[in-house]
């Protein structure tokens, strides 16, 4: 991971300290239209942003672990092979997957 970055707790990329705050409300957003397209089976619950217990010594690299933990728990398991993906992903991976 590169020094200062931020982990989006939602969709898992990086981004700079000011640019975060901008990004999450968009990706937050964006999770909701993409979740509402999905078979009811397959909605997810909306991620909650990841509180870091630490008493207040938690660093950036903690935050970003947690960020980073929150945005792969939205992630499901293919049931023939057992990799994760993206719902809308999913749908498409099973399809060739025996």
């Amino acid at each position: 991971k590169r020094p200062g970055f931020r982990v989006c707790y939602i969709c898992g990329r990086e981004f700079g300290s000011q640019s975060i705050s901008i990004h999450e409300p968009q990706c937050l957003e964006k999770w909701h239209i993409e979740n509402n397209k999905l078979p009811k089976h397959l909605r997810r619950v909306e991620p909650r942003k990841p509180e870091v217990l630490g008493g207040g010594s938690c660093t950036l690299a903690d935050e970003n672990e947690a960020a980073y933990q929150s945005a792969q728990a939205q992630l499901l398991p293919c049931e023939n092979c057992g990799r994760t993906f993206l719902p809308d992903r999913l749908i498409v991976h099973q399809r060739s997957c025996k």
